[in-house]
């Protein structure tokens, strides 16, 4: 009983990892990545599609991506949500080919990335931190029915709080290791 709250509070702690992963990724360090693009939709047909799944998306060098639209009339309709994104990207167009020259970050922009970062990072801490009050709690009440006693109760509470300080300990990584990729040059 005791291993499987464990083992529960492991494997949700590891996704939020993995969604801490996935939502830094999205954040730019003056690198073209395909990443970038994830979360612009384009309409399709009157249905909202993500750009992946209307074209290919391809790095031509570290500063320019290009995008090859499945369907021609596809062009024009891509170039507007690039354009309507915040990621203050101008794609220019030759013929069924987009291109995005990606601008060397300022700063100015490095630092509010920064500030974007560190609240990603927070908003991991803080999942982290209620998968374990979850897990706790669901000790309590195995201990409230008389499932586990007293010391088994203590034990894996300590268990959990360990699990927790090592995530979070990986979030710190995280965090570190994207404001370095930002603030270098």
């Amino acid at each position: 009983m005791i291993s499987d709250i464990q083992q529960d509070a492991a494997t949700r702690m590891s996704k939020s990892i993995d969604a801490l992963k996935h939502e830094f990724s999205k954040i730019r360090t003056g690198r073209a990545h395909p990443s970038l693009l994830d979360q612009i939709s384009v309409s399709y047909y009157g249905t909202d599609s993500s750009l992946s799944q209307v074209a290919n998306i391809a790095v031509e060098d570290s500063r320019t991506l290009t995008i090859t639209p499945w369907e021609k009339n596809m062009v024009q309709a891509i170039e507007k949500a690039i354009m309507k994104s915040d990621l203050g990207l101008n794609p220019s167009t030759n013929g069924m080919v987009i291109r995005i020259p990606l601008p060397a970050l300022t700063e100015e922009r490095r630092r509010s990335l920064v500030k974007v970062v560190k609240h990603e990072a927070e908003n991991g801490r803080v999942a982290i931190r209620n998968i374990r009050r979850d897990a706790n709690s669901e000790i309590k009440d195995a201990l409230k029915e008389k499932l586990i006693s007293e010391d088994e109760a203590r034990a894996a509470e300590e268990k959990i709080q360990k699990l927790t300080d090592q995530y979070v300990k990986e979030v710190e990584k995280l965090l570190e290791a994207k404001e370095g990729d930002l603030l270098s040059l």
